[in-house]
């Protein structure tokens, strides 16, 4: 049985996953995440949802051009929908005080259109994925820029890969929820948990701080990304974690381009 036909299929390729949504209208249906190491299977998923909800039409936002490569070619030879480029067919309709804004990657970019879209107020967006990125976008909706940092993964990979000795140490859920009392790391795999997480956490909340200085006034925060929940279920100053904000971000534009 066909799903119900949609407008649109959203599609948002970061370093390491992939996001996918069908959208009806000014709706979107619950998102799923691929894993972007295998491309073809990522264009196979994406033609297979083309065909079940006869969508005529594909949006593709991206920060990895080898893997939306595949894609489009792929969606395109199949000619069951033509496939839209966030950036070049469809504009990101965001304001900016950038010193070059063609430095910047899209999802930076959706992210703070889809966080004030859904607010209306100025946002500091925290992204938790390979990198992290801390955003601030004001209360007339102008992105400001803000920082790239390395991501839990990166960091706990390059102590491994730069070190003699050093484990390739995995982040468990339960280990942020439930730290150790004391606060320090009994082992080298937990010393590493501990570090890299307190630096990002301890990044965000500094960078919050900076930017309500700069604002005078504390913006309301939102999280996203693959670590967004690990990182942020439980913290004081994010108020909310929204997995499928870059599609927000993109059906916002996909409707003010209609």
């Amino acid at each position: 049985m066909n799903e119900p036909h949609a407008d649109v299929i959203l599609v948002s390729i970061g370093n390491t996953r992939a996001r996918i949504a069908a959208a009806m209208g000014t709706a979107l249906e619950p998102s799923r995440v691929v894993d972007c190491s295998e491309a073809g299977a990522l264009a196979t998923e994406v033609r297979e949802m083309v065909e079940r909800h006869r969508a005529p039409r594909v949006l593709l936002a991206s920060v990895n051009e080898p893997v939306a490569s595949v894609l489009v070619r792929s969606v395109g030879e199949s000619g069951h929908a033509a496939v839209l480029r966030l950036g070049s067919d469809v504009a990101i309709p965001i304001q900016h005080t950038l010193s070059d804004a063609s430095t910047v990657g899209q999802d930076r970019l959706l992210n703070a259109l889809g966080a004030f879209a859904r607010s209306h107020q100025a946002c500091i967006v925290v992204d938790a994925g390979t990198a992290v990125t801390v955003d601030f976008v004001d209360g007339e909706g102008t992105f400001h820029g803000g920082a790239i940092a390395p991501g839990l993964a990166m960091m706990r990979d390059a102590l491994h890969a730069r070190t003699a000795a050093l484990p390739k140490a995995e982040i468990g859920a339960a280990y942020l929820h439930s730290p150790p009392e004391p606060p320090f790391g009994k082992n080298t795999v937990e010393a590493i948990n501990l570090g890299v997480t307190a630096s990002v956490i301890g990044l965000v909340h500094y960078l919050i701080d900076r930017y309500a200085a700069f604002y005078e006034a504390y913006p309301r925060v939102v999280a996203t990304g693959g670590d967004a929940a690990l990182l942020f279920e439980h913290d004081e100053l994010v108020e909310s974690i929204v997995p499928d904000l870059s599609l927000i971000g993109m059906l916002t534009a996909w409707e003010l381009a209609e």
